[in-house]
């Protein structure tokens, strides 16, 4: 048995909290992750986990072990990074997750561009519109967008975005323009994968949920564009994925006087001893470049509305 393979499996049981949801992190049949972690505790002579007909729990035993092993992990990426040069020159592979809208327009370019810089670098670039464990799936950085849950990441700010109301000048022109959320009971709506908590508005300070009426359903941020680039009727949608539609007036904002926001986007790293160069210089690099793209589609939309 490989005992540090058999350690991260169990590590992502653990973080995942089940069997079948840690063979989805590794990307391993159920039944090989399930005789892992089972060989593991032959090995040791004690149970590790709790099994249950939908999840796992962690035994005392569990838990001190979890410890223990996520330092033993931890300690020889460290000692291999540094027996590899890592903390002298960047190179390596850099591991990356980010949103798959925001990464496809704003951090494939910088990314790219970072690879152009520093030919001993290799990217690993994941587009994943979900919050994963970093450490336990072996990501560097992280992309991530809106609030930050508490955790012992570290994180630093690279920009902000806002949702926003939008219609073509031509939807407007037909039906009118409304001047309040509750007028748009009378609209039809282009509903992004069924979030309809989307459609909620700052009214006299208080969130009030204003629902159009659903007569166009999808499932993807572009084909929001497209539809309501057609007059199909209006769309919530994040000021980052239409920049250009906005600048041209292809899309107009309205309600913007109810809006929320600003929401954060950050960039998030793991960091336990030294941060390895290529991740340090990858945050020194997109940090400049991911602020000045957010400026760049913001100047569109003027001050953040109150």
């Amino acid at each position: 048995m490989d005992r540090l393979d058999a350690m991260r499996v169990f590590l992502a049981v653990a973080d995942a909290g089940s069997l079948s949801a840690g063979s989805k992190v590794l990307n391993a049949p159920l039944p090989s992750v399930s005789r892992k972690v089972a060989d593991l505790e032959r090995l040791l002579g004690t149970s590790l986990i709790i099994r249950t007909s939908r999840n796992v729990q962690l035994t005392d035993a569990g838990r001190e072990y979890a410890e223990a092993a996520r330092k033993i992990i931890t300690d020889l990426e460290e000692a291999e990074r540094r027996a590899s040069g890592e903390y002298q020159t960047p190179r390596g592979t850099l591991t990356i997750t980010m949103p798959i809208d925001y990464g496809h327009r704003y951090v494939l370019p910088v990314a790219l561009s970072f690879m152009e810089k520093y030919p001993e670098v290799s990217l690993n670039l994941l587009s994943i519109d979900r919050t994963i464990q970093l450490i336990t799936e072996g990501v560097d950085v992280a992309i991530r967008l809106g609030d930050l849950a508490d955790s012992s990441l570290y994180a630093v700010k690279a920009g902000e975005f806002r949702v926003l109301t939008c219609a073509s000048p031509a939807y407007l022109e037909r039906y009118g323009t409304p001047a309040h959320p509750g007028e748009l009971a009378t609209h039809d709506g282009i509903i992004f994968d069924k979030q309809t908590f989307f459609w909620t508005f700052n009214v006299d300070g208080k969130p009030v949920e204003a629902i159009p009426r659903n007569r166009l359903q999808v499932n993807t941020a572009t084909n929001c564009v497209a539809a309501a680039l057609r007059g199909a009727g209006i769309a919530r949608l994040f000021d980052y994925q239409v920049p250009d539609e906005l600048s041209s007036g292809a899309l107009v904002p309205i309600l913007k006087e109810f809006g929320g926001g600003p929401y954060p986007i950050h960039i998030v790293y793991p960091r336990q001893g030294l941060l390895a160069l290529k991740v340090r210089t990858f945050i020194d690099w997109a940090l400049p470049r991911l602020r000045a793209n957010t400026k760049t589609y913001s100047s569109d939309l003027g001050p953040p509305s109150k």
